[in-house]
């Protein structure tokens, strides 16, 4: 009677310990799958930048597939993007940056904008201002044919759009995907490609407010290229002067038998006129000529500026033409 006790005992403790047991791995096995689904989750947000309830439904669609997730939300996000587009087509985008990237023969002015200083400030759009500069600066060097001392092309917003980015996306379609992020209206408004066609020719660049340290690439809210000529034996100032040509919005170089100097120096819109932005006691014509500098040609753009018509020098190709080239 006792030892039958007993067993029955032993019989309920074993049951009970492995119900307990049962209940611990299931707890652990549990806790882990959802960390792993946690961890997947995070990583998707952190790629892809779309919400958290987006990425958590489509690692649901797709078994926890983080690829496939990933390509359902760009599907997702391209079609919404094409909508909001359309949407917002005619909202105002006068915010945004320009922004250059050069080297000593090639040289491109870029500007895109978007409807508020937020957004300007975003990563994602540094990113896509700086995608479009890239399929640009590409551009110059590939499609741009030898005419004269500088090969000068301007692209239209259209133009912009039917370039390829780095991703191979049409830049029409990476714009889509970022309106459709960030839910504003976006435009790639405008761009120039210029092209150096012999050796003694330069191009320079330059944006304010300037980049901390120097480089190829910067953005801003205003932006200027420069093509010039100088020997080499002498100090290059290009530079300088295109931070002038940025800094004073001269209106043209000006010719000194046809152009006569303001009255007034800070009326000046002539450059050779123009009081040097780095040092008010010389005139712009006479830095020139103490550094043997020829200037060929340059552009000023000011972000969410009224564009002229056709401005003077600058090949505006059909757009077909830019389509072929691609």
């Amino acid at each position: 009677m006792y030892f039958n006790e007993l067993v029955n005992s032993v019989a309920c403790f074993h049951n009970k310990f492995w119900m307990i047991f049962q209940l611990v791995r299931n707890f652990h096995t549990s806790h882990c799958y959802r960390a792993a689904e946690s961890s997947l989750l995070a990583k998707l947000r952190k790629k892809t930048g779309y919400t958290i309830a987006n990425c958590k439904k489509a690692l649901e669609m797709h078994n926890n597939d983080s690829d496939k997730a990933e390509a359902w939300l760009n599907d997702q996000a391209q079609a919404m993007g094409w909508a909001k587009a359309t949407k917002l087509a005619g909202r105002k985008a006068l915010q945004g940056l320009v922004a250059v990237k050069f080297d000593k023969n090639h040289g491109v002015l870029v500007e895109v904008n978007c409807e508020t200083d937020f957004v300007a400030k975003n990563d994602k759009f540094h990113k896509m201002l700086e995608d479009t500069t890239l399929a640009c600066y590409k551009f110059a060097h590939t499609n741009l044919k030898s005419k004269g001392p500088i090969t000068k092309l301007e692209l239209d917003s259209e133009q912009l759009g039917n370039l390829s980015s780095d991703g191979g996306k049409k830049l029409s379609e990476v714009l889509a995907l970022f309106i459709g992020s960030v839910g504003e209206n976006a435009v790639l408004r405008r761009a120039e490609c210029w092209k150096a066609n012999s050796d003694d020719v330069k191009i320079t660049a330059y944006t304010h407010p300037a980049p901390t340290t120097a480089s190829d690439y910067s953005s801003g809210k205003y932006g200027a290229l420069l093509a010039y000529k100088q020997p080499n034996d002498v100090e290059d100032i290009g530079k300088q002067i295109c931070q002038h040509i940025v800094g004073c919005a001269p209106r043209k170089i000006g010719d000194k038998e046809k152009d006569k100097p303001a009255e007034n120096s800070d009326d000046e819109t002539c450059l050779i006129y123009q009081e040097y932005l780095l040092d008010p006691s010389y005139t712009i014509e006479e830095v020139l000529e103490n550094n043997k500098i020829e200037i060929l040609d340059y552009i000023r753009f000011s972000c969410g500026e009224v564009v002229e018509e056709n401005m003077p020098g600058v090949e505006k190709q059909p757009l077909d033409t830019v389509q072929t080239l691609q």
